[in-house]
């Protein structure tokens, strides 16, 4: 498995190494991913290319005509960013003179209009190559190829306003009279500044240009700009009026020392530009002595209009040259940590794969409106719950995973989630990995795969929001079974492995539902086998636990952990492994507090029988404990005749063994089995009879006869004789005791491979030499003499 995803991991890293060099890229340029920048693609694209389309990265990267796809363009294309460039200088200079074109020229000069021509023919042949450029799609993150697409996205954004800017707008005026209303459609064409803003965009998160310097370029351009645009405006105001009342208008009107601007319209453009550039800039700036002013009343209107906004520009840039000043802005921030990253990654010579993950991943804050955690670690610990109770409840309580759960512990799995956010094809879990994550989905798709030998994938599931993954693993520590891969941009909530532990051993009866809701749905899945006996195995070892855990805390005593255990969802009647309760050992132990609490909570005082047929009330009454023996017995409890020691004998076996005739005979009328067999196989019978009393023989002679008799029993078979009676259930101690499994009940034979044949025809299963017997603790029974009368066994296959 492992081979097959180095060796695509290579190919993927060298091809990407060779397109880099071909497109002239260099690790410096900091991408912005988004829907409007069409020269971002990075690692992601080309692998979504890879998987979804079937191309290869070289004719991706060369514009080639794929199978499917037709003819397009790669943004990645060295020409096409060539192009770009090229572009961008024609914007530039269609950006600064358009304004001017619109207040100095009524109608172009000949030698002007052959350049206008050609701008315009520039930018009609860069429509057409936006019908052919792929794109990434802002939700799934993948790149569109395919030319309906590229085509019904242009068309729905920027085509209309980028085909009206091509259009010859001052042939036009001319041809139709020099209408002035159709001067305004020149103003169409300033659509094209969005080319420069996207560059400075670039430039700024390109760290091979120092920040200060991109800024403060960026605030000069913009600052030139808007002086230039008004000092456009002024001149054209001027020039509406018929030049008979030029001096009505403030260039008309103007005098500086002896010179005066009377038949403005006959001096040289460079100097009316000038002067109107001269008189936007002292507007501007609010210094003017008074020289150079508004005459009428529509410059009146836009001089006003003009401060205002002077006002806010004037705002933003001494904001900006404040932040400049100060530093830490969000994206000097973002800058200073790639160079760091670029810096370490060069140290230890990472390779370009996953130079690209860390720009990209580092990328996504910036470029998506999410919660950011960090903005709330100065806050208290309460208002930050109340925020993340707000957030993240409504998705963690429609987790499956937590059906069923109590509102404390989905409480306390909300207070410990992180945001984390991944691209497609991301790969987060990977099959056979140790998982220290548990993540549940607020937003996108995931996809589970397992990776055979070879390289070979098969998809096994969807995961959608509000699933979750990493549970199996954590839960029942084991490898994860299958690799979880990004399929759509996604926002997960993220727990760490401790804190998980830490709740969920708290919350114990949650955690035993957690551990039923994994096994949902997947039982039916022949795929999940596996997984499911681990599933299985992980809850009767957690079962085991619990009722170590409790029954440790009585026997040493400890009612605080106890009382915590049982109110967490520990079950009071939990047995150990020879069968005792904890009412067992807190009434051998004395513990009189222990006793009452167990009561109230719902013990049952004679349902706690243990594998020797020992019952609360005995273990009380052997350990002389007199106010527990007086609990027990008010709350309904009463004595087992047929308990047994650990040497499996009876008090029968006891009373006849001293030939006690009193005691044996009160425990015979009592219903004390005579047919009971010790460890060493004698009976009570075998007892008195080695006792020679012979009124004890005739008493337990005529018993033996009446309990055989009442049973329909014959003397003659040996495992009627015996009198011992088993339960075989036919699945494992461990597994959750379905519905449709029923157990049998069968008087234990003379030999184990007899009582396998028999317990097989009950249970309708075909006989084979794989089977065996074992009890609730997995122990392998050998000889049927270790069965206890009333012993629940099970009959499994041992794999061989």
């Amino acid at each position: 498995m492992r081979s097959g995803i180095e060796g695509r991991t290579m190919a993927v890293e060298e091809e990407e190494d060779r397109r880099r060099k071909a497109a002239g890229e260099e690790d410096g340029v900091i991408e912005e991913y988004d829907v409007n920048n069409l020269g971002d693609i990075g690692r992601l694209g080309k692998r979504q290319c890879e998987w979804d389309f079937g191309t290869s990265s070289d004719k991706v990267a060369n514009g080639r005509k794929g199978s499917s796809h037709g003819l397009f363009i790669h943004p990645r294309n060295r020409w096409y960013r060539t192009w770009e460039k090229f572009i961008l200088l024609w914007a530039v200079y269609s950006s600064f003179f358009t304004p001017m074109e619109f207040g100095f020229f009524k109608g172009l000069p000949n030698h002007l209009c052959l350049l206008d021509i050609i701008t315009q023919a520039v930018f009609f042949i860069d429509i057409v190559l936006q019908f052919f450029l792929a794109y990434r799609d802002i939700d799934t993150e993948k790149m569109i190829f395919n030319r309906n697409l590229i085509s019904l996205r242009y068309l729905q954004s920027h085509f209309i306003p980028d085909l009206f800017a091509c259009i010859p707008w001052d042939t036009i005026y001319k041809a139709c009279g020099r209408k002035e209303e159709l001067r305004f459609l020149l103003l169409i064409r300033l659509v094209r500044t969005r080319k420069v803003l996207e560059f400075f965009s670039k430039l700024e998160k390109d760290i091979r240009v120092k920040y200060l310097f991109s800024r403060i370029l960026k605030l000069i351009v913009v600052e030139l700009y808007c002086t230039h645009t008004a000092a456009c405006i002024f001149y054209y105001l001027a020039t509406t009026l018929p030049a008979g009342q030029e001096e009505y208008t403030w260039i008309g009107s103007l005098k500086l020392g002896d010179y005066s601007y009377s038949n403005f319209r006959d001096i040289d453009l460079w100097k009316r530009y000038i002067t109107s550039l001269y008189f936007a800039i002292i507007t501007m700036a609010t210094v003017g002595y008074g020289d150079i002013h508004a005459v009428n009343l529509r410059e009146m209107i836009f001089v006003m209009v003009y401060v205002l906004f002077d006002m806010v520009l004037g705002a933003y840039l001494v904001g900006n040259i404040t932040a400049l000043v100060v530093k830490g802005s969000k994206r000097e921030i973002y800058r200073e940590r790639i160079v760091n990253l670029l810096k370490y990654m060069d140290r230890n010579r990472l390779g370009r794969e996953i130079r690209d993950d860390i720009k990209y991943h580092l990328q996504l804050p910036y470029d998506h409106t999410h919660t950011d955690s960090a903005a709330l670690k100065d806050l208290p610990s309460s208002i930050r719950a109340m925020i993340t109770e707000t957030l993240y409840k409504p998705h963690i309580e429609k987790v499956p995973l937590f059906k069923g759960c109590s509102l404390e512990f989905i409480n306390q799995i909300v207070t410990r989630v992180h945001e984390e956010f991944f691209p497609p094809g991301r790969i987060i879990m990977e099959q056979g990995s140790v998982v220290d994550q548990l993540y549940f989905i607020c937003h996108g798709k995931l996809e589970e795969v397992v990776v055979y030998e070879g390289g070979p994938e098969e998809a096994i599931s969807i995961l959608n929001p509000h699933d979750s993954f990493g549970d199996v693993s954590i839960i029942c520590n084991i490898p994860l079974p299958y690799t979880v891969r990004v399929r759509d941009h996604c926002l997960l909530l993220r727990l760490d492995h401790q804190s998980f532990s830490n709740i969920l051993n708290i919350y114990s009866r949650d955690k035993q539902k957690i551990l039923n809701n994994l096994l949902e749905g997947k039982e039916s899945d022949v795929r999940m086998k596996d997984m499911v006996t681990d599933i299985k195995t992980h809850i009767g070892f957690q079962e085991a636990q619990i009722a170590l855990r409790v029954n440790n805390s009585v026997y040493n005593g400890d009612l605080w952990q106890l009382k915590t255990l049982i109110r967490a969802g520990a079950d009071p009647n939990a047995k150990f492994f020879d069968g005792r309760s904890p009412l067992h050992l807190a009434a051998s132990k004395g513990y009189e507090e222990i006793v009452a609490f167990l009561i109230r909570e719902g013990a049952d005082v004679n349902l706690s029988v243990d594998d020797f047929g020992n019952t609360p009330l005995l273990e009380a009454i052997k350990r002389g404990h007199d106010n527990i023996v007086s609990i027990l017995i008010k709350e309904g409890g009463s004595l087992i005749i047929n308990s047994k020691d650990h040497d499996l004998r009876t008090p029968l076996h006891v009373a006849t063994s001293r030939g006690s005739y009193v005691v044996a005979k009160l425990l015979v009328e009592a219903g004390a089995n005579v047919l009971s067999k010790d460890r060493w196989g004698n009976t009570p019978l075998g007892e008195a009879r080695l006792s020679g009393n012979k009124i004890l023989i005739e008493i337990l002679e005529e018993s033996t006869s009446f309990q055989m008799s009442e049973s329909s029993l014959q003397p003659t078979v040996t495992d009627k004789i015996q009198g011992k009676k088993c339960t075989i259930y036919p699945f494992y101690p461990w597994e959750v005791k379905e519905k449709h499994k029923y157990g049998v009940v069968l008087w234990v034979p003379d030999t184990i491979d007899e009582l396998m044949k028999i317990a097989a025809d009950n249970l309708k299963l075909e006989f084979s030499t794989n089977f065996c017997i074992v009890t609730e603790d997995v122990g392998k029974i050998l000889n049927v003499e270790l069965i206890t009368d009333g012993q629940k066994l099970y009959l499994i296959t041992i794999d061989v």
